[in-house]
């Protein structure tokens, strides 16, 4: 949320406060209008409090608000009325217009009488202040800011307690800032309060991006863990990493600056021997179990020895558990702490935690200066009873640590590439690449070099470097090729996804080059997978077959095969397996607490869902998405998931958060090597556009999705063409179907013959908006909704019973028009795709139909955006358990939310969701 570091102005760089910018955007709208005139905003020290505080000043110039400033200050926290004579110097030279007692008070109050006099009387001193105030903002509105309340002098505090109850109906606005735990209690009450909690973990990742020198690899996922949102933090620990003090992927905790020691461990020093080393066992154990620490004690009272960490608010003892106050109380506590006192806390937990072997490695580990073969074997094994669980993550870590402890380089080598293998499949790009960059100067081993180069290359992927990717992995996939074929083809299903998400067809024929080098043997997931995004139209019912024997052939939990699965299951629109594959991999990877999160997997289920119409699990997955993506640093999936978020927000009527959601995530951003995203960045303005009723924008928006050479190309070989029945729709709209014909007569010579069941009803549909002849479109209305398999895509299922009601309906045949608006309607209404079902409404009843009311989605529309999420994945049969752990959620809660869905439904079981959210 915090700055970071620039000379930009504060709202440049401001993230994950939406909310709060609101409240504060509030605050300043109430000097004109109705709501409250003052506003209390609170935090922990580094949420950003002073930044919010700097906005709102930048905010109320820019109004034309006369902004008048305090901060507190310890060092002024015993000179009477300091901070009122702060704030108000701006203002003094209007003394002489109050009345004789007030301006005498004020005059004594600041010391601006030579001849002394008596004593301020404080009530004529209170009044005076706030006349003060109101008259200047009779001439001027006023923003009265004060940062660091809890600093402020106690007569300041009580004469801005007295002027804030005064300040309704005037033309002045406050705002104040204060550490949570350090609120006055004059203000503690009576006022609005705003709290400036953590940054959620997308917004953190983004602002990680944001600075100088972005931490990369394990070091970014500490930095996230350690600063647990904390925006100073974030800021502070990216620098201390950024110029290298530690090494943060084998170190237990990252280096604090001096500025995070005085925030989050100023108590430290003065603490006695005993504590500190009873906080240096709790900041080495890793976790809050109290009895851990008095295990590795040696028989001393670790209680009584925390009591004055407890008085001086480090931490708290409550149920068998250590909470500590921050996580950065535990780096505070490691760092100062030398080596041979923090090698003694581990060794003494590696002691007593004998009868757990992963435990008892890490202390191990965490206690060993040079390298050590046992100790390097003990988390090797550690790492393979992690992997067997699905912890992906900690074994990656396990491995790395491992690594570094071993000293034959051949074996560190292999160490790496376990490690690097295992960071893929938990999710995490950047520390995927940064084990395998280390792997090619310890081994001459040509296929451990090419697994470390292939790590590289799939990491590359997640960023925009799609070209840098393709490079690395298809040179493995040639030159593995007869050498390791099981190699080469797996290089070949990573190369893949990169091609597709550049969307050049030239790496479409390289797919196909390479792939004819590598024997058919081994892996037919990555096989199926690079030959579908090499020919997604090709032989369909060959493709058809190939992706069912590769699913047979599979092993159900391995990652990788699902993850290939999965994606070729949604290239060739077998949208409902591709949602059964993702489901079980998204499944897979919450089962074990330890596995890490896999951005990609969630991303692509959540384009899954849209297209089956599940649009609240869409929505909830995308989401999911994000923050995983921003977290570790995936820019591909970070941008794809605000793009679909943008895309479903239009659906739903949104427009105009559609296009600055879509606008404000492409800022900067060069997709011209990303055409992928391209296209289906100009989709959601263009769909946002068809929403505004701008159908000539929308036209050229969906228009972009193609090139505009003289025989038009998609932009991208494959999403581009889902788009030619909505391009065709604007056209009409905007007068453009000769040059939307041209588009769909170079794209229908491109698909050729092997179309999918969906995509061959988009481009009847697209035919039938532009055709001339009454006789051919009507045939070609009849022909996209002839196959009962459209049903699986009911949004585009109901846009084309929409437009050939309207069809019929404008040649004369209302009653043959009823029927399809009345099932256009339903959909959109279960979807809740305002915009169409309004204009289906409107078109049923220009047909001379009653709307009927049986659809009206008004109990539906009572369901928090949660609600309907849950409600959506139980009428699909899943269990309370299941929907918790695909939601982040527990299954008490999701019980609790179905307990209030089914009254607003106006249902009693489960097995009527499905009919309550359809109808």
């Amino acid at each position: 949320m915090v700055h970071t570091g620039g000379n930009g102005s504060a709202a440049s760089a401001i993230f994950g406060r939406a909310a709060e910018l609101a409240r504060i955007d509030g605050l300043l709208g109430a000097v004109r209008g109705d709501g409250a005139h003052v506003l209390v905003l609170t935090g922990e020290p580094g949420a950003g409090k002073s930044t919010l505080v700097e906005w709102a000043a930048e905010q109320g110039a820019a109004r034309g608000l006369q902004t008048l400033r305090v901060r507190g200050s310890e060092a002024e926290r015993e000179l009477a009325l300091a901070g009122l004579h702060q704030l108000l110097r701006p203002l003094l030279g209007g003394l002489d217009d109050l009345p004789e007692r007030q301006r005498a008070a004020l005059r004594c109050a600041f010391g601006l009488d030579p001849e002394g006099g008596a004593p301020a009387d404080p009530l004529h001193l209170c009044v005076g202040v706030t006349t003060l105030i109101t008259e200047a903002a009779a001439r001027q509105p006023l923003l009265l800011v004060v940062d660091d309340l809890q600093w402020l002098d106690l007569g300041s505090l009580d004469i801005l307690a007295f002027v804030a109850r005064r300040l309704d109906g005037e033309a002045a606005v406050m705002l104040l800032a204060a550490r949570e735990a350090g609120v006055p209690g004059r203000f503690d009450r009576d006022f609005p309060h705003l709290v400036a909690g953590p940054l959620g973990r997308g917004d953190a990742g983004l602002l990680l991006n944001a600075q100088p020198v972005p931490p990369t690899g394990r070091a970014r996922s500490q930095v996230l863990q350690e600063a647990a949102g904390n925006p100073l933090a974030l800021i502070e620990l990216s620098r201390a990493v950024a110029r290298g003090t530690g090494r943060p992927g084998a170190a237990q905790t990252l280096p604090l600056t001096r500025r995070l020691e005085d925030l989050f461990a100023a108590e430290l020093p003065g603490l006695p021997p005993e504590s500190r080393a009873a906080l240096l066992l709790v900041a080495a154990a890793g976790t809050s179990r109290l009895a851990d620490i008095v295990n590795a004690s040696a028989g001393s009272d670790v209680v009584a020895a925390l009591l004055p960490a407890e008085e001086a608010g480090l931490l708290r003892l409550e149920g068998g558990q250590v909470v500590l106050r921050h996580p950065l109380v535990r780096s505070a506590v490691y760092q100062a702490a030398s080596f041979a006192e923090r090698r003694a806390a581990h060794l003494a937990l590696a002691d007593a935690a004998g009868a757990e072997p992963d435990r008892r490695a890490w202390h191990l580990a965490a206690g060993t200066a040079g390298q050590d073969a046992e100790v390097a074997d003990a988390l090797a094994e550690t790492a393979e009873r992690a992997r067997a669980r699905g912890g992906y993550a900690a074994a990656a870590a396990a491995l790395e640590r491992a690594a570094e402890l071993t000293s034959d380089p051949e074996l560190h080598a292999q160490r790496l590439v376990a490690a690097s293998r295992a960071a893929m499949l938990a999710g995490h790009p950047q520390w995927a690449g940064d084990l395998a960059s280390r792997i090619g100067g310890l081994t001459a081993d040509p296929v451990a070099r090419a697994e470390g180069e292939l790590m590289r290359g799939w990491a590359l992927g997640l960023t925009l470097r799609h070209q840098d990717a393709l490079a690395a992995s298809l040179h493995v996939a040639e030159s593995m090729a007869g050498l390791a074929p099981p190699l080469g083809v797996g290089a070949l299903g990573t190369a893949a996804t990169s091609a597709y998400n550049a969307g050049d067809p030239f790496y479409g024929n390289e797919l196909l080059r390479i792939g004819r080098l590598i024997p058919q043997e081994g892996d037919p997931a990555a096989r199926v997978w690079s030959e579908t995004t090499a020919r997604p139209f090709g032989d369909r019912p060959q493709a058809l077959w190939q992706l069912h024997r590769a699913r047979t052939l599979a092993s159900p939990d391995s990652l990788a095969d699902l993850g290939f699965l999965g994606a070729t299951a949604w290239v060739l629109d077998e949208t409902d397996e591709a949602v059964r594959i993702l489901c079980h991999a998204t499944d897979l990877l919450r089962r074990a607490g330890t596995a890490g999160s896999n951005a990609t997997f969630t991303q692509a289920l959540a384009l899954a869902h849209a297209e089956a119409g599940s649009w609240g699990a869409a929505q909830a997955a995308a989401e999911n998405a994000y923050w995983m993506a921003a977290e570790a640093g995936a820019d591909n999936v970070t941008l794809g998931s605000l793009i679909l978020q943008a895309t479903l927000g239009a659906f739903r009527g949104d427009h105009q958060g559609a296009c600055a959601r879509v606008q404000e995530a492409l800022c900067g951003v060069d997709l011209r090597n990303s055409r992928s995203l391209r296209a289906r960045y100009h989709y959601a303005l263009g769909m946002a556009k068809v929403v505004e009723g701008d159908h000539e924008s929308a036209y050229v928006e969906l228009r972009n999705t193609f090139t505009h050479d003289y025989r038009p190309d998609p932009v991208h070989y494959h999403a581009s063409l889902y788009y030619l029945a909505d391009l065709a729709a604007a056209a009409v709209r905007a007068g453009q179907t000769d040059d939307a014909r041209a588009v769909l007569a170079a794209a229908r010579r491109a698909l050729g013959d092997g179309l999918s069941p969906r995509l061959h009803a988009v481009a009847e549909r697209a035919a039938a908006l532009v055709e001339e002849s009454d006789e051919a479109a009507e045939r070609h209305f009849r022909a996209a909704l002839a196959d009962p398999a459209g049903d699986r895509w009911p949004f585009e299922r109901a846009l084309t019973r929409l437009d050939f009601g309207e069809w019929l309906r404008r040649h004369r045949r209302s009653a043959e028009a009823r029927g399809l608006l009345i099932a256009a309607l339903e959909t959109f209404r279960r979807l809740d795709a305002r915009p169409w079902t309004e204009r289906a409404a409107a078109e049923l009843r220009a047909a001379g139909a009653a709307v009927p009311q049986g659809a009206e989605p008004a109990a539906k529309a009572e369901l928090t955006p949660q609600e309907l999420q849950i409600a959506e994945l139980a009428a699909q049969g899943l269990t309370n358990r299941d929907i918790a752990s695909r939601l982040y959620l527990s299954p008490r809660t999701v019980g609790y939310h179905l307990h209030k869905v089914f009254p607003k439904l106006g249902i009693k079981s489960r097995a009527q969701l499905r009919d309550a959210l359809s109808g």
